[in-house]
């Protein structure tokens, strides 16, 4: 059995403490392991008085809505669903590297609006310490309403996220980062309700196909599609049949290009060119996008 160090034990009592301090809560959850540690510790500081909530629109990946209304079911949480409708929003249609500040600014919104109805006091996020190394310009969307990162306030790590969610035997303490579909789309491109669907439609084939946990299809312009796979698995992915196989089927979706990143798997690989992109947006600030 998993056993936390006196430093992660004290961690996690201030946190079941802060949330207990917050009184009736609303949890931005994705269904990910650190929404689901924040909500779970919210069900065990104030019970019934904690609502997981989960943003449902085209940028969510097949799957995840369901999912995510499983775990909390599973964790004690009263799931709720939020229809956000950043996909009408210009800003966020252009898809600077601020995009996701217009996203979460659409989420907190209407969180904020829900939260009458909801009967909760405090909306909270699933953001921790390692968050604040990445760039991640919905950050300032939740503090300017002042939505709280109980993670990061009591100093949990990534890594700490995943072994006390390991320790309270929470179903994704080993789950795969799943951003949003959005963030697979290369700066610059408009991000539109096709372009996210092809990505999905095209991660969900790679992945059942080929039994894998953790991929990328990164939409990049000209309606390429660059594929990342774990670095064991490009041999693999480089047999004839097998690329033949891929290949007709993005060209069937939609992709008019299909080529294999030799450098495999990486999460946020589509902000390796993010000072070439500030450069060339008049007016974007760097403030702190989600790492895809």
């Amino acid at each position: 059995m998993p056993c936390l160090s006196p430093e992660l034990t004290a961690k996690r009592e201030r946190l079941i403490a802060l949330l207990a301090d917050c009184g009736r809560v609303a949890v931005a959850f994705s269904g990910g392991v650190d929404s689901t540690v924040v909500a779970h510790a919210a069900w065990l500081a104030c019970r019934d008085r904690a609502v997981a909530v989960t943003a449902v629109s085209d940028s969510l990946a097949s799957g995840e809505r369901e999912a995510a209304e499983r775990v909390a079911r599973q964790i004690g949480n009263r799931p709720e669903v939020n229809e956000t409708a950043e996909f009408e929003n210009a800003d966020y249609r252009r898809n600077a590297p601020n995009r996701c500040y217009f996203c979460k600014t659409e989420l907190y919104t209407r969180l904020e609006m829900l939260a009458p109805r909801l009967g909760v006091d405090v909306i909270v996020n699933g953001a921790n310490v390692d968050d604040q190394g990445d760039w991640r310009p919905g950050m300032q969307a939740a503090r300017e309403r002042a939505v709280r990162s109980p993670l990061m306030e009591v100093g949990l790590t990534k890594a700490d996220v995943r072994e006390l969610a390991r320790d309270w035997g929470l179903p994704t303490w080993d789950k795969p980062a799943s951003p949003c579909l959005s963030s697979r789309i290369a700066y610059g491109v408009e991000v539109t309700p096709e372009r996210v669907a092809r990505v999905d439609a095209a991660e969900r084939f790679l992945k059942s196909e080929f039994d894998l946990r953790e991929l990328r299809v990164r939409h990049e312009a000209n309606d390429l599609a660059r594929l990342e796979v774990p670095c064991d698995e490009l041999a693999r992915f480089l047999d004839p049949a097998i690329r033949q196989r891929i290949s007709e089927k993005l060209h069937a979706l939609g992709f008019k290009f299909v080529s294999l990143d030799l450098d495999g798997f990486r999460s946020g690989s589509l902000n390796a060119v993010l000072p070439l992109v500030e450069l060339r947006s008049p007016g974007h600030v760097a403030n702190d996008v989600d790492v895809a």
